[in-house]
């Protein structure tokens, strides 16, 4: 019976969590551990750490305690793993990243795709390597991003189908059943990379843009709970607030 660790948070991690849960009998392994921030803002009822504590597995308080595992898993996790971390699996570690690779690696895909008038957008499942989203590509889901669309809409549809992704593709992670392909291979894609500070930078409007600079770049960080784009006035922050 292959052993699994799970590393996952938010409302995403919490969905994986419960299907990996309710597959443990059908494809024949074992949750023996999982590592979570129980990161519950979105969401304070879709706890991580509540759903694995309710079915007994074992909470592992750091990266540096994880034992050895077949498959180490992790979705939406907040560590950035490192060598030795990725070694404990002995069958392959995957990380479910929710934007099209290699266009979009690191963090605020969704408000750059929108920034970039990009055309598609998607979630990509592929193997962790050290470093950032740089891994061998495994699964992916490809779709077209609609003009107009805001932050949120984009989130909530790359969520679902990632979901989807995650739970149409479990058993060929189970079994080994994949083929990685270098992120080098796909030549004509756009490759970039993103900071998550840099989302604070680009939520600051400069009303000297053009209508449709400023439009776009409201609907690219206009997400709540967080802070709303805004511009300055005498070194004062004036929030844009969507009309309900």
């Amino acid at each position: 019976m292959k052993k699994i660790i799970f590393l996952g948070a938010k409302p995403i991690g919490y969905a994986c969590l419960q299907y990996l849960i309710a597959q443990q009998k059908k494809l024949n392994f074992e949750i023996i551990g999982v590592l979570t921030n129980d990161n519950t803002k979105f969401n304070p009822r879709q706890s991580v750490k509540a759903l694995a504590e309710k079915n007994k597995i074992k909470l592992i308080p750091s990266l540096a305690k994880m034992p050895a595992c077949d498959v180490l898993y992790s979705v939406q996790y907040h560590e950035i793993l490192q060598a030795q971390h990725i070694q404990k699996a002995r069958q392959i570690a995957v990380n479910l990243h929710m934007a099209p690779l290699p266009d979009y690696r690191g963090c605020n895909q969704f408000s750059f795709a929108i920034i970039d008038k990009a055309k598609e957008f998607g979630t990509t499942i592929h193997q962790l390597e050290a470093g950032i989203d740089n891994g061998a590509i495994l699964f992916e889901d490809r779709f077209h991003l609609p003009k107009k669309t805001w932050v949120k809409d984009l989130y909530e549809e790359t969520e679902r189908r990632s979901i989807e992704l995650f739970q149409d593709t479990l058993k060929s992670i189970v079994d080994g059943d994949y083929k990685p392909k270098s992120q080098s291979a796909f030549k004509k894609r756009k490759s970039s990379f993103h900071l998550r500070k840099e989302i604070d930078q680009i939520k600051q409007i400069d009303l000297s843009w053009s209508k449709e600079k400023i439009e776009r770049y409201i609907r690219a960080t206009y997400f709540p709970p967080f802070e709303p784009p805004y511009f300055k006035v005498g070194g004062e922050k004036i929030l844009f607030l969507k009309k309900q």
